[in-house]
């Protein structure tokens, strides 16, 4: 039963994402002219669709992992090229190839961007009906004999600032302190009116963080108050919707550093079904954890979508670019090339998380012994 819900929910999560990413780069195409031969959601044989009266053939596929938007003139489903074919003067009036630099560059980007704005109507509804958590950054307690009391952290210390992040709420505190085990932390402190500057570097511990799951994490060694639910109004919530959004990008992309760097471990990469096991723990704890987990990976695609990978729409963008400052497109060898190199970078990087996944559930150990 739980693989069922797991599976369930990680489809309708994945669903949503991909609906949203590719209604982005459809809506923004619409707008600049450009024909849409196919909005699929999945990938694979058609299982059942509809054509509208622009043409564009909407479609349900089998395989229900990604999906895409194929353009008029596009090569293939990632739009790795252009059709060499003859094209009547209709086509050639609406094929995305013959646009403008700078629209082809705003239908790339809009799948990402798209991805974002998800992310913050998500938050902001969130924190208007159901509210946002929020826990004033003053320290309630510090536990004896740990890095806290060590560095001088006092009772009643309000948390101001944390290296160049600025503090709001203790949940900006956990989040730092929990992804720089190990790295001292410059910690800005409002201590009886005066400001007080504290360094710590947090322990390193490893805790679960689902069944038969462990994380290395941050431990300082403070407490804090009471947690409450704070409703926003419209306004607000899309305020600090945004500010989260912004935050949590962030974060993910300081993590990401360490982990090319190698100053942290990259076992809290999640491929498919590190990500289908998470969501269906979300759906066990009811609508709003299933929302935030939406919303968290909304972000995180929309940001791997704009890495200057060949294949994704950062790609895409990257070779833009080129052309931007160049006056003329890449060569379509040195295109094809590049589209090459970026999905074998794609398939190792799926290939190295669905890994982990395994070594996670212990079956790659289970696995290596069968052959």
């Amino acid at each position: 039963m739980a693989v069922i819900t797991s599976l369930a929910a990680f489809i309708g999560v994945l669903t949503v994402l991909v609906f949203f990413h590719e209604l982005g780069h459809y809506g923004v195409a619409r707008w600049r002219g450009v024909g849409v031969e196919v909005f699929s959601i999945g990938l694979g044989r058609e299982i059942f669709g509809w054509t509208d009266k622009s043409g564009t053939r909407w479609k349900i596929s089998w395989i229900p992992v990604g999906g895409y938007v194929k353009f008029v003139g596009d090569l293939g489903v990632a739009s790795a090229g252009v059709e060499d074919r003859e094209y009547t003067p209709e086509e050639l009036a609406v094929a995305f190839h013959t646009k403008p630099l700078a629209s082809r560059a705003a239908v790339v980007a809009a799948g990402p961007i798209a991805n974002f704005v998800l992310a913050i109507l998500i938050l902001a509804g969130m924190f208007m009906t159901v509210g946002q958590r929020f826990t004033p950054p003053t320290i309630g307690s510090v536990v004896p004999d740990t890095v806290a009391d060590a560095a001088g952290f006092q009772q009643a210390d309000r948390i101001l600032a944390i290296d160049s992040t600025a503090i709001e709420k203790f949940e900006d505190v956990l989040l730092l302190i929990r992804s720089s085990p190990g790295r001292e932390l410059r910690f800005v402190v409002e201590r009886a009116g005066t400001e007080v500057v504290l360094l710590a570097a947090p322990d390193s511990r490893m805790q679960e963080v689902a069944p038969g799951v462990e994380e290395e994490v941050g431990f300082l060694g403070v407490g804090f108050g009471p947690v409450v639910l704070v409703r926003r109004g419209p306004g607000t919530a899309l305020w600090y919707a945004t500010k989260e959004t912004y935050f949590i990008s962030k974060q993910t992309l300081i993590f990401l550093g360490r982990m090319v760097t190698g100053s942290m471990a990259a076992d809290g990469v999640r491929g498919p079904i590190g990500i289908a096991q998470m969501s269906g723990q979300a759906a066990q704890f009811g609508l709003t954890s299933i929302f935030f987990f939406i919303a968290v990976l909304s972000i995180s695609l929309g940001l791997i979508n704009l890495f200057p990978i060949p294949i994704l729409d950062g790609g895409h963008l990257l070779f833009y670019a080129y052309e931007f400052v160049r006056g003329k497109p890449l060569g379509p060898k040195a295109q094809d090339i590049g589209f090459r190199i970026g999905l074998t970078m794609v398939l190792m990087l799926m290939v190295f998380a669905t890994w982990q996944d395994l070594g996670r559930l212990n079956l790659a150990e289970r696995l290596s012994g069968l052959f």
